[in-house]
């Protein structure tokens, strides 16, 4: 109705019927493969006059094209000869778990991944993602997802644009590009080259061709003969020619400019709004069950058929007589041991709290063993479970289950099941029905005020008010005090935050080698820290003077060190040799490509313009991005630089002797410059 179809002059291609199923079909049997043929049926049937596809579906029938999700499609093949080579999901990186380190994914083994699907008949590759995201509020999935959906993509969550990642693809598209009109005329004749050495060519006529070559041993650099002349390959590397001549990019030489820093919010580049001085209140939280929404059952029950997920918790109370005996007075000792679903409970025994038991993204389920004492008399328990993200993924994941399934009381001599002794039961918290995290309630008389914030305490609520950081720019807030829990900024909900929740201090890697096959835990970083601290805040939901933050802490942090920032300006470098090929989009047909010079391009991100220049050194300089050293041949070229850049939103200077001249005869040279951007 709203022609959007290609066919009508609208925007859309393709369209998709079901994501993956293929993955989890063997669990529903002869079901499965009728569910199969009765989605592309009906998909079908819908006349939308573009193609239907169904990802990572084998037996995808003829009506409906079976494409390749993956880090690598190159030796993908449809079940159809009549269908084409379809890429829709390549993962630049990989999402985010509590508990995980931070995944990343080299761009030079991306590049080569797309490089080589395009070699071997790609026609349709689709980033997963492009622009990294936000699951705000309680979006997230599960188990133990994180709020930010980065993904490691080439543009970040907060719309950043992430390099070296995002100027290599766009290279790497270019060189591609430069192929179409012979990638689109024929399939690609195979040459072998040496061992794991190998060459894919598109003829348009026998003397006109674009080339692929590759080098998919992941150990060795390789020279390489072809049309009798010699070429460089590193390993795990592809070199695009689009006349079957010159080499105009190979996927694992870096060129493109690169920032400084892990994150959008690196130290020298942000403006910090600190908390610490600004007026709290609080709400502490009552364990157990506090309102007329509790029920009763005499067993445990599930928790996310019990929630219909309204909310991440569920109280689970019961009460335990201990009779009186010979040593009055003296508390009973028990071990206490609770078996859970998952994904993490705090227990308390008369209101104390004595112990917090959780999982991880791969198994959510856990078992909480604590030793208790009891003392004579009524005594009560109280559970609370909570959820951090519903599962969303393999066979079944709908009736996939949380929460407490067993609670046993043991001593010396015996142990008691008390699953199916009678439970009270509260869906959700106290602050979640009184509503809390409204703006509505922010001068409610249940805030209690005070000049010392408490610290460090469960099951409290923190309400404050902060002026925003200035300018227009996305705003980051910093929970990295704080424990686990969820917060809301002027009624919007941020997302569940976990910030005790760290990764394992070891398997990580600030070098992660590119070649050879990637996964997802094969580049880590940040071991031994949480997965995330720093939470997107919308530009949108804040406004000028006042604004209202809102905490529900579950653990124990300190709230007084959580502090807002912005980007104000952003650190970039690029380090470019004398060898290395000119820019993809200088080449041209007919052209000599070699003769044409390297150069070096710096681009601020929009509306900020290079204010400073604070290394330029041509000759043999050496270190990473943010911390060059000059090598034995350098000549200063901070002021030629500075007049080329600051004060424009981009430059380009090419590397040659007759711009800089030459310190160091016969030495292969190169030019390294760090620079700064801001508004």
């Amino acid at each position: 109705d709203e022609k959007l179809f290609a066919t009508q002059g609208g925007p859309i291609i393709l369209a998709q019927v079901e994501n993956e199923y293929g993955n989890v079909e063997w669990a529903y049997g002869v079901s499965g493969k009728l569910y199969v043929k009765w989605a592309a049926e009906t998909a079908v049937n819908l006349n939308t006059t573009v193609p239907w596809v169904m990802c990572a579906q084998e037996d995808a029938p003829d009506s409906v094209i079976n494409t390749c999700n993956g880090f690598y499609c190159d030796r993908f093949t449809p079940n159809s000869p009549s269908k084409p080579k379809m890429w829709t999901e390549n993962y630049v990186g990989w999402f985010l778990a509590f508990g995980y380190p931070v995944p990343y994914r080299p761009v030079e083994d991306l590049a080569f991944a797309v490089a080589r699907f395009f070699e071997t008949g790609g026609t349709f590759q689709n980033y997963y993602m492009y622009f990294g995201g936000t699951n705000f509020g309680r979006t997230a999935g599960g188990p133990l997802v994180a709020t930010s959906y980065d993904y490691d993509a080439p543009i970040d969550e907060y719309g950043f644009i992430s390099q070296p990642k995002w100027g290599h693809l766009r290279d790497l598209h270019k060189a591609i590009k430069h192929c179409e009109e012979f990638l689109v005329s024929a399939d690609p004749t195979h040459l072998s080259l040496g061992p794991k050495l190998e060459a894919h060519v598109y003829y348009k006529t026998s003397n006109d061709c674009a080339a692929f070559l590759a080098n998919y041993g992941n150990n060795s650099d390789a020279n390489v003969t072809f049309n009798g002349k010699s070429y460089f390959l590193p390993a795990w590397s592809v070199s695009i020619l689009p006349d079957c001549k010159n080499v105009i990019f190979n996927t694992a030489k870096v060129v493109s400019q690169k920032t400084t820093g892990s994150t959008a919010f690196t130290h020298s580049t942000v403006q910090v709004n600190s908390l610490e001085s600004d007026p709290w209140g609080w709400y502490k939280e009552k364990v157990g069950i506090g309102n007329n929404h509790s029920f009763a059952a005499h067993r445990l029950l599930e928790q996310i058929n019990t929630t219909k997920d309204t909310s991440d918790f569920l109280w689970y109370t019961t009460r335990i007589n201990v009779e009186e005996n010979i040593q009055k007075r003296k508390p009973k000792e028990l071990q206490l041991i609770i078996g859970s679903l998952g994904h993490a409970a705090l227990v308390f025994v008369n209101k104390k709290p004595v112990g917090f038991g959780y999982g991880n993204h791969d198994d959510a389920s856990f078992t909480l063993s604590k030793k208790i004492h009891l003392k004579q008399g009524n005594n009560t328990v109280d559970i609370l479970s909570m959820m951090v993200g519903l599962q969303n993924y393999g066979p079944w994941f709908d009736i996939s289950g949380a929460g407490v399934f067993s609670v046993i009381f043991s001593d010396l001599k015996n142990s008691k099941n008390f699953s199916s002794t009678e439970w009270i039961y509260q869906v959700g918290l106290e602050g979640e029905h009184l509503g809390l995290d409204k703006v509505s309630l922010e001068n409610s008389s249940m805030w209690i005020q005070g000049d010392s914030v408490p610290a460090d305490q469960s099951l409290i609520w923190y309400k404050t008010s902060f002026s925003p950081p200035e300018g227009r720019g996305p705003v980051s807030l910093n929970l990295s005090s704080m424990g686990k829990g969820q917060a809301w900024v002027n009624g919007k909900h941020v997302g569940r935050y976990w910030s005790s929740y760290r990764s394992p201090s070891t398997g990580c890697s600030d070098n992660c080698d590119y070649r050879g096959t990637y996964d997802s835990w094969k580049c880590l970083k940040k071991c031994g820290q949480p997965a995330q601290v720093l939470y997107n805040i919308p530009r949108s939901w804040l406004k000028p003077g006042k604004n209202l933050l809102v905490l529900h802490e579950e653990l124990g942090g300190d709230p007084s060190k959580i502090s807002f920032s912005t980007r104000s300006g952003q650190k970039m470098c690029a380090h470019v040799s004398e060898s290395d090929p000119p820019p993809v989009d200088t080449w041209t047909p007919n052209k000599d490509f070699s003769s044409q010079e390297p150069s070096l391009r710096l681009n601020c991100e929009q509306g900020w313009t290079i204010t400073a220049v604070s290394f330029a050194s041509f000759g043999t300089p050496t270190g990473d991005c943010g911390a060059f050293i000059k090598g034995s041949c350098h000549l200063d070229v901070l002021s030629i630089v500075h007049q080329e850049c600051v004060g424009k939103s981009g430059c380009s200077i090419p590397i040659t002797m007759a711009k800089f001249g030459d310190p160091c005869p016969g030495v292969r040279k190169s030019l390294a410059v760090e620079a700064f951007c801001s508004v």
